[in-house]
């Protein structure tokens, strides 16, 4: 495993280490991978998201008109 030195203003070093010492990470270290790893399924949710409004975007103007799409996810949440 790697290492990384880190700076913080002392505001934020005392936020990670009170973390840390929560109870809920073993250490400051595994506090950090934590917020990597929401920051990593973050990123990918932002990513897939993109990629559904582009196809959108490329895929032209729809067919439906607005009414249509309201009646149709009423259905849907209505489980009709």
């Amino acid at each position: 495993m790697a290492t990384m030195n880190v700076s913080l203003p002392d505001p934020m070093k005392n936020w990670v280490e009170k973390q840390a010492e929560s109870g809920q990470y073993s250490n400051v270290s595994d506090y950090v991978r934590d917020l990597i790893r929401h920051d990593q399924e973050r990123a990918e949710k932002v990513e897939r998201m993109q990629t559904f409004v582009t196809e959108a975007l490329e895929s032209g103007p729809g067919q439906h008109s607005m009414e249509e799409l309201r009646e149709r996810a009423a259905r849907q949440c209505s489980g009709s």
